[in-house]
């Protein structure tokens, strides 16, 4: 279709939108040049869909509510391209940011609602390619903006092992979906804690890979700078071999290495453990939102390695008490730059970009723009105002401490193999209540973030690992390593999963009071 030629009208909203004056008899010339200019779009749309790919058929359900107990399921499918290979018959879900072709996908998100993605995200390609099952679409928080389960439309994610709680965001049903053993693994994202939060939450393995080893295309961005994907499984293993299959640079995506060398991260288990060094970091801990329960059973668990021939020993890093702030600021400026403004997309940088969902995305949401959760309202105008008022001057501040933050955690890891603190400083929060006020919806969403979000800043690989149970719910242990180490973060994960014995599964109430 070609693009609308605009009259003199729409280049003076233009003009007025940038402060411009523009005499009369000029705005005729550029309204002349204009029409002319942009002949260009049409030549672009033309030569694009010459190119367009073909939308597979592909069946699929919604599911029915005595099928979706704790609010998990977005669609069920049953899609399956190959019968052998590394994941031959393993049924996984894929977290519903991330396009599976012909299938729905709403990204949680009344935005997004009625979109259905035509080309398959590279990591649903290569799932398929080695023999997976794709068994369905789970929900995830409002477009992904929440650390907790409470966000998404059309209800909440409940937990499995107290259904008053949060499952933890924004992987909310892809997490729960593997802890109640309806999916073997999961695709799950990550933009401030979204693998690592739900795995802790809900007693699993949840691996942030290193930002750039997965790649990203084909799944609905936040910020290109924190954007991540990466497995939720209930064991070391699973996640390993999953982490095998879809890592490894696509060519879609700049964010990954040009040269690589593929790793069989199952494999790399077996060199073992014993004689790494296991770094506390002392500022992961004592938060004044902390339970010092949970305080305590991490370092008790990171202690036990020592009996697994580890060596461990406190660590400190002041930094690590910035990198929220610094979070703050690049998810407030950068999110509302392109997720709001942007599209979700963007632009200005050389990947794969989904015209169709930024067509679509960018058209209901300015139809309905009350639509947005209160993360993201609440992104707009904060990030509209620090913008308006700095010109950007803080997000770049913020990027350049980035080589600070990232040098302070490295520095460290020249003495260690490893560094440890909890994935989140307490067990799964309660779910809001419907009266809740907004400061409540918001602390809900941040709060569980405070040590994850530092890795998706400087983008270290980070895996949260079950150390057990407090009070009948799961405590989680992350685990951060060097930048495309994420093998040697796997083998002390399997460590302490050895350590500390089998995954514990939920006992299964689906009562809600």
């Amino acid at each position: 279709m070609p693009i609308k030629r605009p009259d003199r009208s729409d280049l003076e909203a233009a003009a007025t939108s940038y402060g411009l004056t523009i005499a009369p008899a000029d705005l005729e010339q550029y309204l002349a040049f204009s029409h002319a200019a942009l002949e260009a779009w049409d030549v672009v749309e033309q030569a694009h869909a010459e190119l367009a790919p073909e939308v597979p058929d592909r069946a699929w359900s919604s599911p029915a509510p005595d099928d979706n107990p704790w609010g998990a399921w977005y669609v069920r499918t049953e899609i399956q391209e190959q019968t052998e290979g590394p994941l031959a018959g393993t049924r996984i879900v894929i977290k519903d940011n991330t396009s599976v072709a012909g299938v729905p996908m709403m990204n949680g998100s009344r935005t997004l609602e009625g979109f259905t993605p035509s080309q398959d995200a590279t990591v649903v390609s290569r799932l398929l390619g080695a023999g997976a099952v794709i068994t369905g679409k789970a929900v995830c928080e409002d477009l992904c903006m929440s650390g907790s389960s409470h966000t998404s439309k059309p209800g909440p994610v409940r937990n499995p092992w107290d259904p008053r709680r949060s499952a933890g965001g924004s992987s909310s049903g892809s997490g729960v979906l593997v802890a109640t053993g309806v999916a073997d693994m999961a695709i799950s994202g990550d933009q401030g804690g979204s693998i690592r939060v739900p795995a802790a939450w809900l007693g699993l393995v949840g691996h942030k890979p290193t930002w750039g080893l997965v790649p990203y295309t084909g799944a609905m961005p936040v910020e290109q700078s924190v954007d991540h994907l990466g497995p939720t499984a209930r064991t070391v293993s699973e996640a390993a071999r999953m982490l095998t299959v879809i890592g490894g640079p696509d060519g879609l995506d700049p964010r990954q290495p040009g040269t690589w060398e593929q790793i069989d991260y199952e494999a790399e288990l077996a060199r073992g453990s014993r004689g790494l060094r296991v770094g506390i970091v002392a500022e992961g801990f004592g938060h004044p939102d902390s339970d010092p329960a949970v305080d305590e059973a991490v370092r008790a668990a990171a202690r036990r390695l020592t009996s697994a021939g580890l060596e461990v020993e406190e660590v400190s890093i002041p930094w690590h008490l910035k990198a929220p702030a610094l979070f703050a600021v690049l998810a407030y400026e950068g999110g509302v730059a392109q997720l709001v403004d942007g599209n979700a997309f963007g632009s200005s940088w050389k990947g794969r970009y989904d015209d169709d969902l930024i067509t679509f995305y960018g058209q209901q949401w300015r139809r309905s723009p009350d639509a947005f959760p209160e993360s993201v309202k609440m992104t707009m105008l904060a990030g509209r105002y620090a913008r308006g008022t700095g010109f950007g001057r803080h997000y770049a501040m913020a990027r350049n401490l980035e080589r600070t933050l990232a040098g302070a955690y490295d520095e460290a890891l020249a003495r260690f193999d490893v560094l440890v603190m909890p994935t989140v400083p307490t067990t799964a929060s309660a779910l809001p209540g419907r009266d809740a006020s907004i400061v409540e919806i918001l602390s809900l969403g941040t709060a569980p973030l405070i040590n994850t979000s530092a890795f998706n800043i400087t983008g270290h690989p980070a895996c949260s690992v079950p150390v057990g149970l407090l009070d009948g719910l799961p405590v989680g242990m992350m685990i951060v390593g060097k930048q495309f180490d994420d093998e040697t973060v796997l083998r002390v994960a399997q460590a302490f999963e050895e350590e500390l014995g089998a995954h514990h599964r939920p006992p299964m109430r689906e009562e809600t009071a």
